[in-house]
């Protein structure tokens, strides 16, 4: 009997057989731009040390890409950490500007930051920042940051590729 799950995976399975991969070479080159976004909520900024604190943070971070990919997903927030110094393009070397959004009952209070030196303990992740923009209120509630773009390879093999494997959409390699 065909029930609407056998056709479900009958379209899929056909789908991944018509999926044509890439050589190596061309997978190796294939680049997609992420941005990505984390919650929170609460936040204390110390002036002083520059020391911008999440409270209890999102347990995930949220990716996404932009035409041609729309790829989406999300991970977890202990595994977004490393983007600091894993690879040759890391925020270390860059550090990515991010707009910190933070909602007080109806008002909304925008600032730009460049963010640096992440580090979580328990549910508070603290970044160092530069405020770019606006005025950074000493603490707030209901905290999104977005953050700016890295480019991350599409492959199968990479950190990205496989994380993305495993959190967006299923393809046969």
């Amino acid at each position: 009997m065909t029930t609407r799950r056998h056709l479900l995976l009958a379209a899929m399975a056909a789908t991944a057989a018509a999926t044509v991969r890439p050589s190596q070479a061309e997978a190796a080159d294939d680049m997609a731009d992420f941005l990505f976004v984390q919650t929170a909520d609460a936040m204390t900024f110390d002036k002083a040390s520059s020391k911008l604190t999440l409270k209890d943070v999102g347990a995930t971070t949220l990716f996404f890409s932009d035409r041609p990919d729309r790829i989406a997903g999300n991970m977890d927030t202990a595994a977004f950490i490393p983007f600091w110094s894993t690879g040759k393009d890391s925020f270390l070397s860059d550090p990515p500007n991010a707009d910190l959004s933070i909602l007080e009952g109806s008002e909304l209070t925008q600032v730009v930051v460049v963010l640096e030196n992440p580090e979580l303990s328990g549910n508070d992740l603290t970044y160092t920042v530069k405020v770019v923009g606006g005025e950074m209120p000493e603490m707030g509630s209901e905290v999104s940051v977005f953050i700016d773009i890295i480019g991350m390879p599409r492959t199968p093999l990479s950190y990205a590729g496989v994380a993305r494997r495993g959190y967006r959409r299923a393809f046969l390699y």
